[in-house]
């Protein structure tokens, strides 16, 4: 029951993720604030409406993101569903009705939880493990986003976990359901086998012509050959860009010199503090307490300045640092409270401050390292700088390339020639394209399921003129032409004759073996005679079966109130089983860790489960409203 789970954690966690925990949770809810006609509304939750664009962004948000996780496996149609776009709309109602509940309740991450989480992120260290503030920067521009609005997204995205994962650690399943469920897994079942294979009935099979003649009319397109067509196409692709697209020495110094803070690393101090912990409105005994232990830490520190570290972890009231000896890494700007910050920077490498007084107590605060500023020289800088300039050039050139090829394969639509002359494009030739993909040939551009339809299409088929400039991937078109049609034709009965005849002679003797497999059956029901049937071997679901795994699944299946029970299975591509079932029972010594594993896997499911629950009852507090009419548009239009 649980292998399943054990063996396929990546899908699950996929179908949860899409099915249970939606989008709030790893995008945020802020990207889907004030945008959008408000007119449009498909939704309406706490008073406010989720826009028709919006809507359609998060499809192709999570369009987007399937497509770089699933790969080669993509297949956007499962995303273009009614039932899928419905889907998606409903994370949305349930994002905006978690975002209500956060902002009723003033929930929110502080600074230095919000710290610690970016430090996290493996991407933003460099190899001796400081923070790298140039990936950093670079990975939030590519995404579009400023460290601010960076910082407001993830702040929001903790602020959500912290408010669902409440939910989802405090669910549990009582002892007995997870024993039960445990002990319906651990079962089991002592069987015998009775196989008739197929092999023992095939001399008792005659086929006749007319058996031939009767399947193959009624299994006619079995044996049908779709229409299909040899075509040429030419593709234009960032490469067709790069071969004519040149980066000078000139440019790149010039680049350089006029964005030399580019390449410029800032300095970077790493610090590590004692905390004595001090409550805002602490009465002046209280203060006067914190502050006379802070002193007394500060003497200690002066007395044994190389003991720091250990003092740190004996008495700092900070419970993140205080366990790594009070270090809090690199810092940057604006991490920090400002007395805190203030004194980083007022310190030189190795010293120690005295009493800093915040808004979280008293600090004593080491500059554990100082790096100074540097320079990247433009040798080391010159790769780098070339490619990011040919990357520029090649966008533009891009679009001025794409909008010819697009153009000229309509305007000169009788041959492909002039726009391959004109780009310096190849003509590709293909033969045996069908209207469905082929399976085979993922990979290929031209095993698009836009251009197989525009290729099929009348113009192109009868015509004989250029498909359209189709995108198959991003910033990859295609036009193709077609060269030859061959319309849909069926296999002549000769030339299928033999084959017909094999799978008659399975399937009759298939059926032989299942009548004397049921006959064999009703006679050891009425008499209870084992005679005939194997040894007896033990089926569980925890362990691989000695028996057919299709047997084992009914063996497990069957009603075994009474015993011996007995079970008749169709083995594929075998034959007929019938399966004695003798005893049932539990092992002597179950596994007390893989049952401990199922009943955490039992609890997260209801943790899940109460996760939907609470979800939906914030939906319903918001009074969130799904503009059916809208919503039924929305998901029939392309």
């Amino acid at each position: 029951m649980f292998d399943f789970v054990r063996n396929n954690k990546r899908v699950m966690q996929g179908l949860l993720l899409v099915l249970i925990v939606p989008s709030f949770v790893l995008v945020g809810v802020e990207s889907y604030q004030n945008r959008g006609d408000a007119a449009t509304g498909v939704a309406t939750v706490a008073g406010q409406k989720v826009t028709q664009q919006e809507w359609e962004e998060a499809q192709r948000r999570q369009i987007d993101q399937a497509r770089q996780m699933m790969g080669p496996q993509f297949d956007q149609k499962m995303f273009e569903t009614p039932e899928a776009k419905q889907a998606i709309l409903n994370n949305l109602v349930a994002e905006r009705a978690v975002a209500a509940e956060i902002a009723r309740s003033h929930m929110t991450v502080n600074d230095a939880a919000l710290a610690r989480e970016i430090g996290k992120v493996q991407s933003f260290r460099k190899a001796d493990g400081s923070f790298d503030m140039d990936a950093y920067k670079g990975a939030l521009a590519a995404q579009g986003m400023t460290p601010a609005m960076f910082d407001q997204r993830l702040r929001r995205d903790l602020t959500v976990q912290q408010l669902t994962g409440s939910i989802q650690s405090t669910a549990f399943a009582p002892r007995s359901v997870s024993t039960r469920l445990s002990d319906i897994n651990d079962q089991e079942r002592e069987v015998q086998e009775m196989v008739f294979p197929i092999a023992q009935f095939l001399p008792q099979v005659k086929v006749s012509d007319a058996m031939v003649k009767a399947y193959y009319d009624k299994n006619a397109a079995l044996f049908s050959v779709p229409e299909q067509v040899k075509a040429e196409y030419v593709l234009f692709d960032a490469q067709a860009v790069a071969s004519q697209v040149q980066v000078s020495d000139a440019e790149v110094t010039d680049f350089y010199n006029k964005n030399l803070k580019n390449y410029t690393t800032p300095e970077q101090r790493s610090a590590s503090h004692i905390l004595i912990t001090l409550a805002r409105d602490a009465k002046a005994p209280e203060q006067a307490a914190a502050k006379a232990k802070a002193e007394a830490v500060l003497a200690e520190v002066r007395k044994n300045p190389a003991n720091f570290a250990e003092i740190a972890k004996a008495q700092s009231q900070d419970p993140d640092s205080a366990p790594s000896g009070g270090d809090l890494g690199v810092v940057e700007k604006g991490t920090f409270v400002k007395p805190v910050e203030d004194a980083i920077y007022a310190l030189k490498e190795g010293e120690t401050s005295g009493l800093v007084q915040s808004e979280f107590g008293y600090h004593i605060i080491k500059l554990t390292a100082l790096k100074p500023a540097a320079q990247k020289p433009l040798a080391e800088a010159r790769e780098e700088i070339a490619a990011e300039l040919k990357k520029q050039k090649m966008s533009k050139k891009y679009s001025e390339m794409a909008e010819t090829f697009t153009n000229m394969v309509y305007e000169q639509s009788e041959s492909l020639k002039p726009v391959a002359d004109k780009l310096g494009l190849k003509i590709e030739t293909v033969d045996g394209l069908t209207r469905k993909p082929n399976p085979q040939l993922a990979q290929a551009p031209f095993n698009n399921e836009k251009f197989l339809a525009a290729i099929f299409g009348t113009d192109a088929v009868k015509n004989k003129r250029n498909t359209e400039a189709i995108e198959v991937s991003p910033s990859v078109l295609i036009s193709g032409r077609v060269l030859e049609f061959k319309p849909a034709t069926k296999r002549p009965l000769a030339e299928v004759d033999a084959q017909i005849r094999q799978r008659v002679t399975l399937e009759e003797a298939a059926r032989l073996a299942r009548a004397a497999g049921e006959q064999k059956m009703a006679a050891a029901k009425a008499s209870n005679d084992a005679t005939g049937f194997g040894a007896p071997t033990v089926v569980t679901r925890t362990r691989e079966p000695a028996i057919n795994t299709t047997a084992a699944i009914a063996v497990l299946k069957a009603d075994v109130s009474k015993l011996p029970a007995y079970v008749g299975v169709e083995i594929p591509g075998q034959g007929y089983g019938v399966y004695r079932i003798n005893r049932v029972a539990q092992p002597a010594q179950p596994d007390a860790e893989r049952r401990k594993q199922e009943a955490q896997q039992i609890s997260g499911m209801v943790g899940q489960a109460e996760l939907f629950n609470f979800v939906e009852a914030l939906k319903a507090k918001a009074k969130a409203k799904v503009n059916v009419q809208a919503a039924q548009l929305g998901t029939k239009s392309e």
